[in-house]
This record gives structure tokens, C-alpha cells and sequence, in this order.
């Protein structure tokens, strides 16, 4: 569980793993370079319960590699990530631990997954597609996150052979998911809500990227290993899923090239002409590399974002 000054829901996203019906447990947070009282909060919970949760403290890393160093703490036989500001419901462990042994062959298993503004009624729908049943997250994943990070309950086995999480402190998450389908894992789903993603308008690791060309630079380096992981796994541009993450990857170099990262921008709009296909010597296509040939990255960019803008509104 990272965490970096966020002391009040902490200890809520701790109970509600300590209400597990499931018994053998361990908590580790990883106080990610706290500057409040989140440390002291950390401490308490892990005075009150010295047999079951453990607190590392390192220095202001991100979500991903605070999860890192927690993985690589962790003892049990399964690992869940959770984040501070979520929930998990009482039965969740007992119910997904026992689809992981009802399918051996199963590398994780998740469960329907609700989001809400905390203070207000949960949702009675399921967000991304935790709603339906997966056997695998390619080609989907392309399309956009399948679940969201506490979603899966994985086996130890199956984040030893995913690796470390990256360094990123944007789409870390996504890029994740990737190098998990690239394995082509196996899914098992439980079809009840047991965990619960609350929004609130505290600061959040995401977000906040088009005015930011470190954000930015991080949200390229996740989509470019996102492609790199489906071309891996063997889709190509004939699958309809690619066709809609060549997308992303026009916009966000067009994103990127307003932001000034032109080397970014050039990479990634290459990329997506790539994962298009045919359809990547289409007429936008063409119009876009003109204008940036004669413009430069950066002027085109911002162009075709202030025209993005404006279909928007209008």
C-alpha cells in the first residue's frame, strides 16, 4: 500500500484489509516520502497491530515504485496492491483466493469494482470492465484499462514473472497491465463488488499531464511500452483494438509536440502510422507530417490541440 501524505484515508484503506475474513494476512505500507503526519500515522497503525502491518519509509519515489518496494517485502502467496485512498470489501480475499484455487491454470483473479466521490451513495455499476468476464487482458487493454489497480488479486508467481513496476509516475498502472497481458495470463473473474475506488479532491498521483512536459514525458514512455508489449504478444494493426490505441498515440503526440517534446511527439506519430496500418498513409496522417515538416513538432502540435479543443466545444 504506497501512500505520501494522505493520513486520514490510510487508515481507512488499512481496516478495511484488517476486516478481511480471510485470516492470514500482511499489510506493508510504504510511506512514500511523507511531509505531514502520514508517518505518524503509519507508525500507530503499525503499533496496533505489530503481527500484521509493516511500514517502510523511502524517498518521494511515485506509485510505482513505492508498490516495488513493497512487492518485494511482501511473503504470502498472493499480493494485492491497494492504494490509500481505497477500499476493499470483508469476503474479497476469501472469495478470489478461492477462484485462484478452483483455476489453477488462472494467474489472477478480479472482481467487480465500483467508483465514487467518497461521501456519496457507491455506484451500482461496474467501472472499466470489471462487470465482465475476461479470459485475458490483450487485445482489450488496448481499448483502455480493463480494472483499476486494486482490482486483481494476482499470485506471487505471476508478479515475479511481470516484473518490477517502472519509475513512471504517469500511466504506471497501464503500462503494468500491459507487461501482465503480454504474459498472456489468465484470468478468473468474481462477479460481486469487492473492492471500491473513491475519488475525493485531494491530490492524486495521475492527472494534470497536458500542462506538464515531465508528465507528459512519462505518459510517452508508458504508451510507447504499451505498444512495444502488444506487438510482443503478436497484435498487429489488423486488430480493431491496435486501431484504437493508434489513435491515442496521434493524440498524444499531437499532445506532446505542444508540450515542446518534439523527439517525443516525431516517436510517437510514427508509432501510431505503424499501428494504423493501412490507414496510417490516410490523409490526417499526411496533413500532419507536412505541417510539421514546415512548422516544426512543437507549432503543429499546439495547433491541432487548439483545434481539438474547439471541435470539442462547439
Amino acid at each position: 500500500m504506497p501512500v505520501h501524505n494522505r493520513p486520514g484515508l490510510l487508515r481507512e484503506a488499512v481496516e478495511s484489509v484488517l476486516a478481511q475474513t480471510y485470516a492470514k494476512i500482511e499489510v506493508v505500507i510504504v510511506d512514500d516520502g511523507s511531509t505531514d503526519e502520514t508517518s505518524a500515522a503509519c507508525e500507530a497503525l503499525s503499533r496496533e497491530h505489530p503481527d500484521i502491518v509493516r511500514v517502510v519509509r523511502i524517498e518521494n519515489s511515485g506509485p510505482g515504485l513505492a508498490r516495488e518496494a513493497g512487492r518485494l517485502l511482501v511473503r504470502g502467496e498472493f499480493i494485492q496492491y491497494l492504494d490509500s485512498d481505497d477500499l476493499l470489501h470483508p469476503a474479497r480475499f476469501e472469495r478470489l483466493v478461492a477462484a485462484l484455487g478452483a483455476e489453477p491454470e488462472a494467474g489472477a483473479a478480479y472482481s467487480m469494482t465500483r467508483e465514487y466521490p467518497i461521501g456519496h451513495a457507491p455506484s451500482a455499476t461496474p467501472t472499466a470492465r470489471t462487470g465482465e468476464r475476461l479470459a485475458t487482458l490483450f487485445p482489450y487493454l488496448l481499448a483502455g484499462r480493463c480494472w483499476r489497480t486494486l482490482s486483481p488479486l494476482y499470485r506471487r508467481s505471476t508478479t515475479d514473472a511481470v516484473g518490477p513496476w517502472s519509475s513512471l509516475r504517469q500511466e504506471e498502472d497501464w503500462e503494468y497491465d500491459a507487461r501482465v497481458a503480454a504474459l498472456g495470463t489468465r484470468l478468473v473473474w468474481w462477479p460481486e463488488f469487492l473492492a471500491d475506488v473513491r475519488s475525493h479532491t485531494g491530490r492524486r498521483a495521475g492527472g494534470g499531464s497536458l500542462d506538464d512536459p515531465v508528465r507528459m514525458g512519462w505518459r510517452f514512455a508508458a504508451h510507447r511500452s504499451i505498444y512495444q508489449h502488444a506487438r510482443r504478444f503478436g497484435i498487429g494493426p489488423d486488430e480493431p483494438h491496435m486501431r484504437h490505441f493508434a489513435r491515442r498515440l496521434f493524440l498524444l503526440a499531437r499532445q506532446c509536440g505542444a508540450s515542446g517534446l518534439s523527439r517525443e511527439a516525431r516517436e510517437l506519430f510514427e508509432l501510431a502510422r505503424e499501428a494504423s496500418g493501412d490507414s496510417g498513409r490516410g490523409l490526417d496522417f499526411r496533413l500532419y507530417r507536412l505541417a510539421a515538416g514546415v512548422f516544426g513538432w512543437r507549432a503543429a502540435g499546439r495547433l491541432a490541440c487548439w483545434s481539438d479543443r474547439f471541435r470539442s466545444a462547439s
